[in-house]
This record gives C-alpha cells, structure tokens and sequence, in this order.
C-alpha cells in the first residue's frame, strides 16, 4: 500500500538528503583517497578513490533523475547506465593490471596512516548510512533507492577490505596485501559494472519519482 501523498513527499525529501549525503561523502573519499594513495604508492587507495568517484557520479544520476523524470528520454537513461558500466569496467582493468605488475616487481607500497584512517571511518558509518536509505526506500517502494542503499552498504565491504590490506603493510609488513585488496575491489567494480549494464545499477528511475512530478503538477 503507497504511503499517503504527505507522507510520500516527506519520505521522497528524506531520500533526496540521503543521497546527497552519500554523494558529498564519496567526494571526500576521492581526494583523500586518491592523494593518499600516490604519497604512499598504494594502488588499493587510488583505486578505492576512483571506485569513489564513479558512486558519486551515480549518486548525482540519481538525483538528477528524480528531478527530470518527465524531461530526460528513457534512451538517456539507458546510455548514462552504459557510460558508468564503462567507467566501472575501466577501472577494474586498471586496478588488476596494477596490482598485479606491483606483485610481479615487488613494488613495495609505503605505510599510509591517513588511508588506514579513512577506511576505518568510511567502516564505521557507511552501514548506518545504508541502513537508513533502505528504510526509505522500503517505505516508497522505490527500487531505485533499494539498490543506492545497497551500494552504499557496498562501500562498507570495500572500506573492509582497504583497511585490511593497508593494515596488514603497516603492522605486519606484508605488503603484498595491499595488490590483493585492490585486486577485491577491482572484482567488485566489476560486478557493479555489469550490474549498471544490465540496468539494475542505482541509475533505474523510480516510478514514484514520475508519479511525485505528476501528482504536483495536476496539483
């Protein structure tokens, strides 16, 4: 049963701040991330901040697209989905291509405090964060919203495995860590990517959002 108009519309202003939350967050994690990973020679870093960077460009798609439902052809939709495929893939190649030349030479990655930092905070709250974008999404109905909340509660998996591996060269010393993380997350942008071109990636617009633009202009 759909939530009263009210209630909807409260709920849809919710998700909206949700969602930016999630966008402003993961432009922080690419510069932190990214500039990190080249002090130290961490290609699981620089990695993990692209990775970033392309869930942001998501996150501002879905955005966009509650707000142009009516405007923007569902052809757009489908290229935009395609391009961030591409994007996901892309990264994947560069990242395993990466990490494994840095196994092969032994290029030993520097210790990075400030990335073990990040991936520690970016741990601890990106389930909350996913948690409350599900409960919204639950109660619009939205399926767009559902699998923006699942790929933040992605990024929570991503943070584990960065902190492990930059943990593991900073206390142990094993530096090899640091290529087999990236080689995960590299793994995961793939799945992400093929998600995207399937076309149940977080760009798929929600039909609340069409029905919200609807019901406000017969208003």
């Amino acid at each position: 049963m759909a939530p009263p108009a009210a209630e909807r519309e409260r709920l849809v202003r919710r998700a909206r701040v949700l969602a930016w939350v999630g966008v402003g967050w993961h432009g922080i994690e690419v510069s932190i991330a990214v500039g990190a990973g080249l002090a130290a020679g961490s290609i699981a870093l620089i990695g993990f901040g692209a990775d970033s960077l392309i869930e942001a460009f998501a996150g501002f798609l879905v955005l966009w697209r509650f707000a142009t439902a009516r405007a923007t052809s569902a052809g757009a939709e489908r290229r935009a989905q395609q391009l961030i495929a591409i994007g996901f893939c892309a990264l994947a190649a560069y990242i395993a291509v990466e990490a494994v030349r840095s196994l092969g030479l032994g290029d030993e990655p520097g210790v990075s405090w400030v990335g073990i930092g990040l991936s520690a905070f970016t741990l601890a709250t990106m389930p909350p964060l996913a948690t409350a974008k599900a409960r919204v999404a639950d109660a619009l109905g939205s399926s767009a919203s559902k699998s923006e909340s699942r790929q933040t509660m992605l990024c929570a998996y991503l943070s584990a495995a960065l902190l492990v591996g930059l943990g593991l060269n900073a206390l142990a010393g094993w530096w090899w860590a640091d290529p087999i993380a990236a080689l995960l997350i590299a793994a995961v942008a793939v799945k992400e990517g093929r998600g995207s071109w399937r076309g149940d990636a977080c760009c798929t617009v929600p039909a609340l959002a069409c029905d919200e633009s609807h019901d406000s202009r017969g208003a």
